[in-house]
């Protein structure tokens, strides 16, 4: 266990590679309720989300869910996020533990006479994820109704509580998150557990995203760099008008000086976050992949430099370790 932004967390149960190999093959259980969930709801809640949001939210079905950018309006990222859109005026979106708090002044201060309601619900629900190719199926066997399709929502019933089922994740699997009542989520871990999911910490949680490529806030976003540079160009949508989108069109235009790439490393060693790249540059997330059995991470790299097939060396601790630049994403499911 370790302190993560006032939470203690789960780094491992049995051992990161089991975990990890466990959400691959069969299905991981992670516990995830230091995530923040903020409510919109109101006439105003669409225009207070597409002022807020990168993506455009108007494509949001009822039911739907959709990944987006919160940027200042330098473009820097202030956090990533998932929204679902519960009802007609109603919508909930996912924050980053560490980033709730500062996330949930930046949708109050910029409500400007909105007629939208703005609700903290960090401490109405606790989150599991269940992950990996039998997730659904396992998940489906004590859930009262099916499962909602990938990137789409649904109340429903999962051991006998009623939960939000989200067909989201982010491990690069199939599966779904669960939204339901703090108090109701130990019997949910346990009927899980005991149908056979895999309880799986944050160590695990990390190296399969950084398979995926998912970005992590902190290491692979943070104010200092825009969504272009990050790769994240594709849920920025400039025509909404959100906060930033000028910086975002400006650096279509003009692209930035470096860009946000996958590696493997083609010897031996393991490159960590804040490594730097010999000649420019600097690693973000470093990891050996369990199932590449290599070592991987993403990285800034000068722009010229961050094309596929592109070679570099990394300082490692005092070593250079030869990398190269990797297709997106490093692992592809099945």
């Amino acid at each position: 266990m370790v302190p993560f932004a006032g939470w203690d967390m789960p780094v491992q149960y049995e051992g990161v590679i089991s975990e990890h190999v466990a959400v691959r093959t069969a299905a991981g259980i992670f516990d995830v309720s230091h995530m923040g969930q903020i409510e919109t709801r109101g006439p105003a809640a669409l225009a207070l989300l597409q002022r807020l949001c990168s993506n455009d939210v108007a494509l949001i079905s009822s039911g739907g869910a959709q990944y987006s950018v919160l940027c200042r309006e330098d473009g820097g990222v202030l956090d990533d996020l998932f929204t679902y859109r519960l009802g007609e005026q109603r919508y909930l979106t996912v924050t980053n533990a560490a980033n709730h708090e500062q996330d949930f002044a930046w949708f109050v201060a910029h409500r400007d006479g909105l007629d939208v309601e703005i609700i903290d619900r960090a401490a109405d629900y606790a989150m599991l994820a269940v992950q990996g190719p039998r997730a659904r199926s396992l998940v489906g066997a004590v859930a009262g109704a099916p499962l909602p399709a990938r990137m789409t929502v649904a109340p429903g019933s999962v051991a006998g509580v009623q939960a939000l089922v989200c067909g989201t994740g982010y491990t690069g699997e199939d599966g779904v998150e669960l939204l339901l009542a703090p108090a109701d989520a130990p019997a949910v871990w346990d009927a899980l557990v005991g149908a056979g999911a895999h309880p799986a910490g944050l160590a695990a949680r990390d190296t399969l995203r950084t398979e995926a490529c998912y970005h992590l806030y902190g290491n692979d976003l943070d104010l200092d760099h825009g969504p272009i540079e990050a790769g994240l160009g594709w849920c920025c949508k400039e025509r909404t008008g959100f906060i930033g989108s000028d910086a975002v069109a400006a650096s279509r235009e003009q692209p930035p000086a470096q860009r946000l790439v996958p590696f493997v490393l083609t010897e031996r060693g393991v490159a960590r976050a804040g490594d730097q790249v010999i000649g420019g540059g600097h690693v973000t997330s470093g990891t050996f992949s369990p199932t590449l059995e290599v070592a991987i991470g993403l990285a800034y790299l000068p722009r010229e430099r961050a094309v596929v097939g592109s070679e570099f060396d990394i300082d490692v601790r005092g070593k250079s370790r030869h990398a190269r630049v990797a297709e997106r994403p490093l692992y592809k499911h099945g």
